[in-house]
């Protein structure tokens, strides 16, 4: 029995993380995400020298807060704490939609 309750402590921390992380790394996945299809975009019709500042949103200097250096990090970080939450909730909900119902 207590094995059960650690267990269920232990899936209910990963839902908070995941509930928290989720909406902290939606701007910096999606800015990321955009400015590098665009930045792309814009190096293959040959424009992307008037569009240098997309790249460096891209790559996290943002104007007067430059996180050249940490962003990259701070990005793979989080997106990685939300795979390990999701797929940990993910597998939670198959072990328990494949027990039969009593």
């Amino acid at each position: 029995m207590e094995t059960t309750k650690k267990r269920s402590q232990y899936f209910k921390y990963i839902r908070y993380l995941h509930r928290i992380f989720a909406p902290i790394m939606l701007l910096p996945l999606l800015l990321t995400t955009i400015t590098g299809i665009i930045y792309q975009i814009l190096d293959l019709t040959g424009k992307q020298k008037n569009f240098k500042w997309i790249l460096g949103w891209h790559k996290g200097a943002f104007g007067v807060i430059n996180l050249e250096h940490i962003y990259p990090f701070l990005t793979a970080l989080g997106l990685l704490i939300l795979i390990f939450t999701g797929i940990s909730m993910w597998r939670t909900m198959r072990r328990n939609s494949s027990k039969p119902a009593i």
